[in-house]
C-alpha cells in the first residue's frame, strides 16, 4: 500500500522533512476567558478621564477631516498644544497637562515650527518640553510610514507615557490604497493595539470630492470621534483658515457639546511686536432651526412643522423653545393656533 508518507520520503528525505519544521514558527493559540456579567460589573475599572473636554477622552481614537487647505493642521496643532498645557481652546478644555506626540508628514520645518510659535504666543501658556514633542517626516531621511509595521514599530518606540498621538496627515504617513478597505486593517490594529496599551490617537485626514472623508469609511469603524471641518455658506477666501465645526460621530458626548459651531483663526500681534494667532468663534444655528423658526413665525403649530420637516413632535417642540429663547419667534404656547395640540410626551420602555 503507498502512503503520502512513502511518497514523501522518497522524494523529500527524511531529514529535510525535520530541518523544513525546525523552520517553522511554532503559533500558540490565543486564550479567551469570557467573564459573567457579575463578574465584569464588579471588575474596578476606573473612568476615563478627558484629555480635551469634552471631544476626546482617554484612550480614545479620533478623525479630523477637512477640504485641503482649509486649516485642519492649524486646529490639530492647536488641539495638541491645548492637551500639552492642559489650556482651552474655544469650547474645548484639558483638564490637566498631558503628554502629545506630534507626527508630521507634510509641513517643512520652517513653516511647522512658525506655526507653533503663533500658537503658543496666542495661547498665552508654556508647554513643558517633554510634553510636546514634535516628529517631523521633513527631518527623518527616509520618511515615515505607518502603513508599514517597520515605520509603527520605530514609532512605538517613542510613545512610552504619551497619552495623545496627533497624526498629521494619513495621506502623507501611511502608504497603501485609500479606497481598499483592507488596506486599513494594519493600520487599525496598530491604533487599537496602542490604545489598549494607554495612548489616545488624533488622526488628521483630507476629506473627498464628496465632502465625506477620502478612502474607506471603514476607518471609522473603530473611531469614538469624528470631526468634520466645513466651508461656511458665505465664506470668501480673503477670510483666511474660517470653518465650521462639526461633530459627526462621538460615543461619549451628547447635549451641547456635540452642537455645531463655527470658528476662525485671527492674526494678532502683541506688545512686543510678535505675530500669533487667535481663535475666534461663535454660534452656529443648524438650518433646521432656522427653517423651523420661520414656520412658528407664520403661525404654525408644532404639530404642523413636525408634519413639514419631517421630525417627532417631540423634537418640532425643542425647536420651538430652542427658537423662543434665541430671539427667533415671539413667545407663547407651545402649540398656538390649534385647540387640543398637547406637547408631545416621551414614552418610557421597560423589560418587563
Amino acid at each position: 500500500m503507498v502512503t503520502v508518507a512513502t511518497v514523501l520520503n522518497k522524494f523529500w528525505p527524511a531529514r529535510l522533512q525535520s530541518r523544513e519544521r525546525s523552520r517553522s514558527p511554532i503559533i500558540s493559540a490565543p486564550t479567551f476567558r469570557p467573564l459573567g456579567i457579575n463578574d465584569f460589573l464588579a471588575l474596578e475599572i476606573p473612568p476615563r478621564e478627558m484629555l480635551l473636554g469634552p471631544i476626546m477622552p482617554e484612550k480614545s481614537l479620533a478623525m479630523l477631516y477637512a477640504p485641503r487647505g482649509l486649516g485642519k493642521s492649524w486646529l490639530a496643532l492647536s488641539m495638541a498644544v491645548a492637551v500639552a498645557s492642559g489650556g482651552r481652546l474655544m469650547r474645548w478644555e484639558a483638564p490637566n497637562p498631558r503628554r502629545v506626540l506630534f507626527v508630521d508628514g507634510e509641513m517643512p520645518m520652517a513653516d511647522l515650527q512658525a506655526r507653533l510659535n503663533a500658537i503658543l504666543l496666542g495661547a498665552g501658556s508654556e508647554v513643558p518640553n517633554n510634553n510636546l514633542q514634535i516628529l517631523a517626516a521633513d527631518n527623518c531621511e527616509h520618511g515615515i510610514n505607518l502603513g508599514a509595521v517597520e515605520g509603527q514599530s520605530a514609532l512605538e518606540k517613542n510613545l512610552d507615557g504619551i497619552d495623545l498621538l496627533v497624526i498629521d496627515n494619513l495621506s502623507t504617513l501611511s502608504s497603501g490604497s485609500e479606497g481598499a478597505s483592507d488596506a486599513w486593517l494594519p493600520m487599525q490594529n496598530w491604533l487599537l493595539r496602542l490604545r489598549r496599551k494607554g495612548s489616545a490617537a488624533l488622526l488628521v485626514h483630507h476629506a473627498g470630492v464628496n465632502g465625506r472623508q477620502r478612502g474607506t469609511s471603514r476607518r471609522e469603524d473603530a473611531l469614538d470621534t469624528v470631526i468634520a471641518l466645513r466651508r461656511p455658506a458665505d465664506y470668501s477666501p480673503e477670510q483666511g483658515a474660517r470653518f465650521e465645526i462639526h461633530i459627526e460621530k462621538a460615543r461619549t458626548l451628547v447635549g451641547d457639546g456635540a452642537i455645531p459651531f463655527e470658528s476662525k483663526v485671527e492674526p494678532f500681534v502683541n506688545e512686543s511686536g510678535r505675530s500669533g494667532i487667535r481663535w475666534m468663534g461663535r454660534d452656529l444655528r443648524p438650518p433646521t432651526l432656522n427653517r423651523a423658526a420661520e414656520l412658528f413665525a407664520q403661525g404654525q403649530t408644532v404639530r404642523q412643522v413636525a408634519t413639514l420637516l419631517g421630525l417627532s413632535r417631540s423634537e418640532a417642540g425643542r425647536l420651538r423653545r430652542q427658537a423662543v429663547a434665541g430671539g427667533l419667534v415671539e413667545g407663547g404656547g407651545e402649540n398656538q393656533g390649534e385647540e387640543g395640540d398637547e406637547p408631545a410626551r416621551d414614552e418610557v420602555y421597560t423589560l418587563n
